[in-house]
């Protein structure tokens, strides 16, 4: 794959407004990644409610793909520059934002923009980064975690005691649903598709690890939780495992449908019998109100060290058709996709 690199250009400033070029990756057409092109542009300007943020790493994460594509429901004027997580350190305040100063360490929250060396963050989308966590884990933070929190605490309204069956459990929002519900005191079976990726999870605290590689692993996945069937599922492939998911419900049961790549058939006396619910969660749809709960809920994870991102591979602006490529295409997640910055 081909990418035009293009040089830095000499920076200035004018007051305390920026007036510098910056790297950025820019989609020009959607379709293939042959049409990311790594670009110099003008450093986006902030506003009085805004943060400009230094950008050392950024968040890569499966709608990236679909956005590139032109398959997703809201596709940005192009060029664009994808990316919906960033970390790094704050460069200008904005003059309304008295909670955060030049120099801070932060992650950010973004409708798009993560792919460069600098992003604009909204001021109530902009939180600190702990010294505890590296600028890489930051930017693991925002979709995993917040789509995590919203999966089980917003969605499902899980209770300590409940069971919790996380499929895909070694990708990025699969750890953060297993942190999550283990912080809630909820007993959670996960599953991976590769040893490695098993381990990790154990490691994460996870009390069941299955591979749904194998034959029969939702029968003993059932069986390890006793047989009554699991109170809430996280499910991160819906088109392939929805269906077999219907089939290991306890009553009353909730499924959180977080990720899907295409249709599925389901049988629906499965939730007749035991009157479960299927549940879509879209990031994007929070509100302000639930997007700072869960940002407080992440904030005190990090300090009580169970919030703690697993990041998969680092990866230069120049691997841009790589990084798109194995978020899909590599079999056996083991973490968090990031840019280095």
């Amino acid at each position: 794959m081909m990418l035009l690199l293009c040089r830095f250009a000499s920076s200035c400033r004018i007051g305390s407004s920026l007036c510098r070029d910056m790297k950025a990756v820019r989609l020009h057409k959607f379709g293939g990644v042959t049409n990311f092109q790594i670009d110099t542009i003008p450093v986006p300007t902030h506003s009085e409610d805004e943060v400009l943020v230094r950008v050392r790493a950024a968040g890569i994460n499966p709608v990236d793909t679909y956005i590139r594509e032109g398959a997703y429901a809201i596709l940005p004027k192009l060029p664009a520059i994808l990316g919906k997580e960033v970390a790094g350190v704050v460069e200008e305040v904005g003059s309304n934002i008295d909670n955060i100063k030049k120099g801070d360490r932060v992650f950010g929250c973004l409708l798009d923009g993560g792919y460069a060396e600098y992003a604009v963050c909204k001021k109530n989308h902009v939180f600190p980064l702990s010294e505890k966590l590296t600028f890489s884990q930051g930017a693991s933070l925002y979709v995993p975690y917040f789509t995590a929190h919203r999966a089980l605490i917003n969605k499902c309204h899980i209770k300590a005691g409940e069971t919790l069956l996380v499929h895909g459990a070694s990708g990025a929002v699969g750890m953060a649903a297993v942190q999550i519900a283990k912080a809630k005191g909820v007993i959670v079976a996960g599953t991976a598709g590769t040893v490695e990726g098993m381990e990790m999870v154990k490691q994460l605290g996870a009390d069941h690890v299955f591979n749904h590689k194998e034959k029969g692993y939702l029968n003993n996945a059932v069986a390890a939780i006793g047989g009554q069937g699991f109170d809430v599922v996280v499910e991160n492939l819906a088109n392939v495992n929805l269906g077999a998911d219907l089939t290991v419900l306890n009553q009353k049961a909730r499924v959180a449908v977080v990720g899907s790549r295409g249709s599925v058939e389901v049988n629906p006396r499965s939730l007749m019998m035991t009157e479960s619910s299927v549940i879509g969660v879209m990031l994007m749809s929070a509100t302000e109100e639930e997007h700072l709960e869960a940002a407080e809920e992440i904030l005190k994870g990090i300090e009580e060290g169970w919030v703690n991102p697993v990041i998969a591979r680092e990866y230069s602006f120049e691997e841009v058709g790589d990084a798109h490529h194995d978020i899909i295409y590599n079999r056996g997640a083991r973490g968090k996709l990031v840019f280095i910055v």
